[in-house]
């Protein structure tokens, strides 16, 4: 496998006792693809996730990415490489396990204006724009979405039905979440949930 597929790849397994099946839990920064029947998990505050399949083969993989809040709109500046490279790693690993560009479909999530020290600089909108933008140049139709709003939201994806649920966290404290999505070295941990889940 090349080397930038390895050293994105999230690697944090755990066995779901919810739902009765393998999962991987995807920190900021990181990304996993996958063909068999499993489970991706996220937490997301003003961070963005695709969750992108093959809708005819069950291949699929979800992405967690922050645009860097320094307001540059540049596409040579830092924060829209990083954006656009993990939009394109979660893509090419896919299509090199076999999914067809053709058949991709995504739904997205996050963007959340969660954080006061970010809402000034409009993080969760400009990634909200981002991958809507990146992916109707790409021509990969978007199914569902649910982005912005105020909360965190935990993401539950199973890319071989592509179905998708969505906690909303009322909860859970924002310096936490902030340093969750600050160092993408940080493990998240179990987050208090309440609400309702929505399924997309």
């Amino acid at each position: 496998m090349e080397a930038g597929f390895i050293e994105h790849l999230a690697s944090n397994s755990y066995f779901d006792p919810t739902f009765g099946t393998e999962a991987i839990k995807v920190l900021p920064g990181e990304y996993f693809v996958t063909t068999t029947d499993m489970l991706l998990v996220t937490v997301l505050g003003s961070c963005v996730s695709a969750c992108i399949r093959d809708k005819e083969r069950g291949i699929g993989g979800l992405n967690h990415f922050m645009l860097a809040d320094s307001g540059e709109q540049s596409p040579n500046s830092a924060s829209a490489r990083y954006g656009i490279y993990a939009m394109e790693i979660l893509i090419n690993h896919l299509l090199k396990l076999g999914a067809r560009r053709s058949n991709l479909e995504a739904k997205v999530f996050g963007g959340g204006r969660v954080m006061a020290a970010l809402s000034s600089s409009n993080v969760g909108e400009r990634n909200s724009t981002f991958v809507l933008n990146f992916l109707r140049t790409e021509g990969i139709a978007v199914s569902a979405r649910d982005l912005l709003d105020v909360h965190p939201r935990k993401v539950y994806f199973f890319p071989a039905t592509g179905r998708v649920l969505v906690k909303k966290l009322t909860r859970l404290h924002n310096d936490t979440l902030l340093r969750r999505e600050s160092a993408y070295a940080a493990r998240l941990t179990e987050a208090p949930i309440s609400g309702e889940i929505e399924l997309f």
